[in-house]
């Protein structure tokens, strides 16, 4: 089943450690990503996140978020 507040968590999540702590997963960059992809994904949400965050970011479908971005990070909502 889809969960369709997935992408809204996924544009206010922050990388929780590591040397982009703090950082939100969107601006992540892609060669971290990518050692992710290499090492495995962390278990649970964060590791969905993030291997979401590579499929977006290897085919260029970063525009997708944009939009999500501005309308619910800082929003409150």
């Amino acid at each position: 089943m889809y969960d369709r507040t997935f992408l809204i968590r996924l544009v206010k999540a922050k990388m929780p450690f590591g040397q982009y702590e703090g950082r939100y997963l969107t601006s992540l960059p892609v060669h971290y990503l990518e050692w992710f992809a290499r090492q495995g994904f962390p278990s649970g949400q964060l590791g969905q996140q993030l291997a979401t965050m590579h499929e977006i970011k290897i085919n260029g479908l970063d525009d997708i978020l944009k939009p999500i971005i501005r309308m619910h990070r800082n929003s409150g909502r």
